[in-house]
């Protein structure tokens, strides 16, 4: 720094450093987005920074002296310097919590409906993208691919991604309530939903959430270590999630390791004993959860074979006619399925020599989950046997008093997920695990919003979830261009925030820094024939992010 002169050159994207010019005036740096800063300079109280790459760099600082926040912009070539200081417009600042697809398709609406507001994307992990990264199956690459349009929403200028930073903790939402005129939760589900039997706690007796977890990366599920010397698992729910751990369980393990599975999963299945699963539900074939999709996958699984018993798809042949599309090739599907396991002619004889099996149980309902002898771990499931009150979706599972006993050595409850409330000054309906909320407006909250899982419950796919993030993303549009949110003047947004993470000691990972991160598991899975490696630790993705 040269104080006559009130030049600082060097490398200044520094998040939350004071800079101090002549001893007068200061400015602090907090926005650290799309460029590197690498000179700054005043002239008559005006700042102005150059990018270090070709283009409109846009920096946001604020002087200490009274006046509007200044955006600074360099338009410069090679062979010409041009330097203009544009005070910035003033517009609406929205924060949301959580990066998965709700949060993205949230942010993506409100960028493209209002041209003038900034939405700040917050996320506990060092890592964006929620459940399509740690949710969805590793043999299912081509979900995944929903990633790059949420790359694109995070490329807009009026567009940030503060990762590492957990709201309710790290800062409150009080404080992300006064810094933001709008406020959106869009957390998800991070809990799991339980039965309440004895044995549930036994060990051998895993949420199917922690197991997805733990194969997908989730840092929080890397020592979960599942006990797979069993020949027998069962999978408590008739979900997609339930299809996806199964398959999971089945397919060989020299397809598995050319996903983008965990190392230290892939090295766990490779010694996994399990050869039959059972896929249990309290009600009938027609009440199944799971898409056509997912139990294609399952009868197209190389060396295994389907055991479904004919008995349980008796009468429903007649019903198929009469059902809508999906659920109508679902069914046939299934009786198929039941009859020749799905086969052609050509495959039964490949079928009868499989070494592994999978089978659905309908109609039944988890009673207790009984110990070995020596109460060391799992031996096995009591199962209450139903009958269906009603028809269609609507039918009741009403318990018949007749119970039956299925040995096994691995228990996956796959019966959901359930959001938890986030903190305290946020409305929560415990009973039904969601904010209550109108249209994505919550209950008794002006400003405040809510979207995804945490909305309308643990339901839906990713098409629902995109659905339900623009409905959440034009009623924030609609009350700010009504006037119904009267955006607020001074500091805003992460300028606010910035410092208050500061003072704790928490550096926010950009979404410049997370490309590190991918780069970095990019570079790691090419050298052993996968798409990534997941970094599975965070104090390694900081390490990587922040280097």
């Amino acid at each position: 720094m040269d104080a006559k002169t009130g030049y600082v050159a060097g490398r200044l994207a520094l998040t939350g450093v004071l800079f101090r010019i002549s001893g007068k005036t200061a400015a602090v740096q907090f926005h650290t987005k799309k460029h590197l800063c690498e000179t700054v300079f005043r002239s008559s109280q005006r700042w102005f920074c150059n990018t270090s790459a070709p283009g409109p760099g846009r920096w946001l600082s604020r002087t200490s002296t009274p006046g509007p926040s200044r955006w600074l912009c360099q338009t410069s070539t090679p062979s010409q310097r041009r330097w203009f200081c544009q005070t910035s417009t003033p517009g609406p600042h929205v924060c949301i919590v959580g990066s998965g697809p709700a949060g993205f398709y949230t942010a993506q609406h409100i960028l493209k409906n209002h041209k003038t507001a900034r939405v700040d994307i917050y996320e506990k992990l060092p890592v964006p993208f929620g459940l399509v990264r740690f949710g969805v199956a590793p043999d299912h690459p081509e979900v995944k691919n929903v990633i790059n349009t949420f790359t694109n929403t995070a490329a807009n200028d009026r567009c940030s991604f503060l990762g590492n930073v957990t709201v309710g903790r790290d800062v409150t939402v009080a404080e992300l309530r006064q810094a933001y005129d709008a406020v959106i939760m869009s957390y998800g589900a991070d809990a799991d939903k339980e039965f309440g039997i004895p044995g549930e706690d036994l060990p051998g007796v895993y949420s199917a959430r922690s197991f997805v977890g733990w194969y997908n990366g989730l840092p929080e599920d890397k020592h979960l270590a599942p006990m797979l010397d069993t020949d027998t698992a069962v999978v408590l729910g008739q979900g997609n999630v339930a299809l996806d751990v199964a398959r999971i369980l089945l397919t060989p393990l020299s397809i598995i390791k050319k996903t983008d599975i965990t190392d230290h999963a892939a090295a766990a299945l490779e010694n996994s004993q399990v050869k039959t699963v059972y896929i249990v539900g309290r009600r009938g074939p027609m009440q199944t959860a799971f898409t056509i999709k997912e139990l294609r996958e399952m009868t197209k699984l190389p060396d295994c074979r389907s055991v479904l018993n004919p008995a349980d798809f008796a009468g429903l042949q007649d019903k198929v006619k009469s059902l809508q599309r999906p659920r109508k090739r679902l069914t046939e599907l299934l009786i198929k399925t039941a009859q020749t396991g799905g086969a052609t002619a050509q495959e039964t004889q490949r079928l009868s020599q499989a070494t592994k099996e999978w089978g659905l149980k309908f109609l039944r309902s988890p009673l207790e989950i009984l110990p070995t002898e020596d109460g060391s771990r799992v031996s096995g499931i009591r199962l209450g046997m139903n009958k269906l009150e009603g028809s269609d979706s609507s039918a009741r599972a009403i318990p018949t008093g007749e119970t039956e006993v299925l040995s096994c050595g691995l228990v996956l409850r796959s019966i959901g997920y359930k959001s938890v409330p986030i903190d305290d000054t946020v409305p929560f309906d415990s009973q039904k695990g969601i904010i209550p909320n109108t249209a994505g407006r919550v209950t008794g909250c002006k400003g405040l919003y809510c979207s995804g899982w945490v909305r309308r419950g643990p339901t839906g796919v990713i098409l629902t979830t995109m659905t339900d993030g623009f409905e959440t993303g034009k009623a924030v549009v609609d009350d700010l261009t009504t006037g119904v949110l009267q955006p607020l003047s001074g500091v805003r947004g992460q300028e606010q925030i910035q410092p208050l993470l500061h003072k704790k000691g928490i550096q926010a990972v950009t979404f410049e820094d997370w490309n590190k991160i991918d780069s970095e598991e990019t570079m790691r899975g090419e050298k052993v024939g996968k798409p990534r490696e997941k970094i599975i630790e965070v104090k390694e993705m900081l390490e990587v992010a922040l280097s």
